[in-house]
């Protein structure tokens, strides 16, 4: 089988822990109820996500614990208080992704012991989006050094993976948007993206999302990253672009795009379909194995 539903998702705690303080991060937490109805309608028997919280920088990893059970305090809204999980991974799937991957060139193992820290990105996603364990779910950590070429292939080999599978299967980039934060505490109430030149750029990155072009705006996610202070270089679209198919054959739906403390945070779905939008702008290259980095001047 392949994928069969893609999400772009939020990835910040207060989605989970304090949405009663701000009406738009209420909206936002409230809208993953249409987006649990699109999965589980989808016929989705594993959900994969590939988090940009979930830093890793000797290659890739994969969590292959079957039952990660404990409890996390996030990095930066330590007040906000404690996050438990007790969630369900499949956790052969984490080993066949993780074969994908050294077939393909990249160094990658798995993870799997009790108290192994899982990312906010990842909690906010499986608690809103599967809080019951409806499905099993697969996550795989952002290499913060992997450039687009290496994140490509990592999508692919997760595609390999899937396919070998035999599963129909849901994926979730977990991913700020603009990633401008606020340094200093602020009145959750007066909340709303840093600059409106970032605000901008998230509105017309999601009209391309809504059109269905995940092809364009991954070959546009480097320059968002320059212009909107993308999170991780915005290689979370270059993950979720191999992974479901490097077209712009898509539907798309926005279900929320919210201010959170300053960065923005968007829920949007991406169902595969058959016809294209015809409005393919972007010609960057498309590795199949990783090779290693080339030597490309920038503009």
């Amino acid at each position: 089988m392949s994928v069969v539903l893609g999400f772009v998702a939020p990835s910040r705690p207060q989605l989970l822990l304090a949405a009663e303080r701000n009406e738009g991060w209420q909206r936002l937490h409230d809208s993953f109820a249409d987006a649990r109805q699109q999965l589980t309608d989808s016929g989705a028997e594993q959900l994969l996500i590939y988090s940009t919280q979930w830093h890793s920088i000797i290659g890739h990893q994969m969590q292959a614990d079957p039952n990660p059970r404990w409890s996390k305090v996030d990095d930066d809204f330590h007040d906000l208080g404690t996050i438990n999980y007790d969630l369900k991974v499949d956790s052969e799937f984490a080993e066949r992704y993780c074969e994908a991957a050294k077939r393909r060139g990249l160094a990658a193992r798995t993870v799997n012991y009790h108290g192994f820290p899982v990312d906010t990105g990842s909690l906010v996603v499986a608690q809103l989006l599967n809080p019951e364990n409806r499905i099993p779910i697969g996550i795989v950590s952002c290499n913060v050094y992997a450039d687009r070429g290496e994140t490509l292939v990592l999508g692919k080999a997760a595609r390999d993976a899937i396919e070998a599978s035999g599963k129909k299967v849901a994926v979730a980039a977990s991913t700020s948007l603009s990633n401008r934060m606020y340094t200093e505490a602020i009145d959750p109430q007066n909340d709303k993206i840093y600059s409106q030149k970032d605000d901008e750029w998230n509105r017309k990155l999601l009209e391309l999302l809504e059109e269905g072009r995940l092809e364009d705006v991954s070959q546009l996610a480097r320059q968002f990253a320059t212009e909107a202070h993308g999170e991780q270089r915005m290689k979370a679209m270059w993950w979720l672009a191999a992974v479901m198919g490097e077209t712009n054959n898509y539907s798309g739906k926005l279900f929320g795009y919210e201010a959170v403390y300053g960065t923005g945070q968007a829920l949007l779905s991406l169902c595969p379909q058959h016809s294209s939008s015809q409005l393919f702008e972007y010609d960057e290259d498309s590795s199949e194995t990783y090779q290693g980095d080339r030597n490309i001047l920038s503009k």
